[in-house]
Formats: C-alpha cells, sequence, structure tokens
C-alpha cells in the first residue's frame, strides 16, 4: 500500500499530463472545449478517475466523451512515459458534476432573492404587532427590582413558571399555614 500523499501527486501530474496531451497532441475534430477538471488516483495506483467538463450541449458533450474514449490508449501511455511509475493506472474519464451543480445552486439562490424581494414589499410601511420594545426597564410602572438589582417577583407574579415556583397567588389558604404549625 502507498500513502494517500503519493497518490495525490500521482493525481496532480496525471491531470496535467492528460490536459497538455489533450492540448497538443489529440486532433480529434469530437473532441471540443474540454476541461480537465480533477483527477483521483486509487490507494494502489492502478487506476486513475480523470473528470472532465465540455462547453457546450448535450451533443458537444457526447461527442467528446467519445473522442477521450477513443484516446484513452494515446493518453494512457502519455501518462506512463512522463510518470515513470512502474505500473501505468488505467483511465477512466468522467463528466464533472460540479457546472450542474453551481447551476442548481445559483438557480436556488436566484429563487431565494425573488421571495426576499417579495417579503421586503410586502413589509414596506408596515409596523410591529405590539409594542417597538415588549421588555419591561426600569421606571416602567410595574417594574421591581430586588436588592441583587434582579427583577422582582412583582415583575414575574404569573403564569405557569410562577405556579411552579410556588410564588403565584398565594391567596387565603389557610390549610397548608394549619398543617404547618
Amino acid at each position: 500500500m502507498t500513502d494517500n500523499a503519493r497518490a495525490r501527486k500521482l493525481a496532480d501530474r496525471i491531470q496535467v499530463v492528460v490536459a497538455e496531451t489533450l492540448d497538443r497532441r489529440i486532433k480529434d475534430p469530437r473532441l471540443g472545449f474540454v476541461t480537465i477538471t480533477d483527477a483521483r488516483v486509487t490507494g494502489d495506483l492502478r487506476e486513475a478517475t480523470v473528470f472532465y467538463t465540455v462547453y457546450g450541449d448535450d451533443e458537444e458533450r457526447a461527442a467528446s466523451a467519445a473522442a477521450l474514449e477513443s484516446a484513452k490508449g494515446v493518453l494512457r501511455s502519455e501518462v506512463g512515459r512522463q510518470t515513470g511509475v512502474r505500473f501505468t493506472p488505467t483511465l477512466a474519464f468522467v463528466p464533472d458534476a460540479l457546472p450542474d451543480n453551481a447551476r442548481t445552486i445559483e438557480d436556488l439562490l436566484d429563487k431565494a432573492r425573488a421571495k426576499d424581494a417579495e417579503v421586503r414589499e410586502v413589509s414596506t410601511g408596515k409596523t410591529y404587532a405590539g409594542e417597538a420594545d415588549p421588555y419591561r426597564k426600569p421606571g416602567d410602572e410595574g417594574y421591581e427590582e430586588d436588592a441583587d438589582g434582579e427583577a422582582g417577583a412583582g415583575a414575574v407574579a404569573d403564569g405557569p413558571a410562577a405556579a411552579a415556583s410556588g410564588e403565584a397567588d398565594r391567596g387565603d389558604d389557610d390549610t397548608d399555614g394549619a398543617a404547618a404549625k
């Protein structure tokens, strides 16, 4: 087994060799505007996957894929000659999905921008349903502070949390008082 650094270096070198060979030696008319985007090599250095993109429509992509398949032997021999490894890896060409993913993300971002503009348009001139600042502050009616400077029981004397803590409604119930005596 080899280490990952060697596999990465070989993959980078394969990417460069394939791109240069396609540019200089391969004169297939079916080969369109092909860009080699990435190459990956397995851990045993026996197989290489070369990712590519083609500028054009589906027909040009299919023609470029056929041209790459027919030039695979020339490309593999050139990779073997320029890399100097004991076993030249087999090449597999895979169309890169990155442009399609980028286009999908751009479409989703455009939809989000349109929705944001719609919400912004609807919200212009509108006001909040309640007060501008719903929190109690010192100086407001019903606001009390403890000696520690925290809001007192008078400010929070209602609701389920207050009932659970025993601070809500300490009415005229003498049964608890009588039982404590």
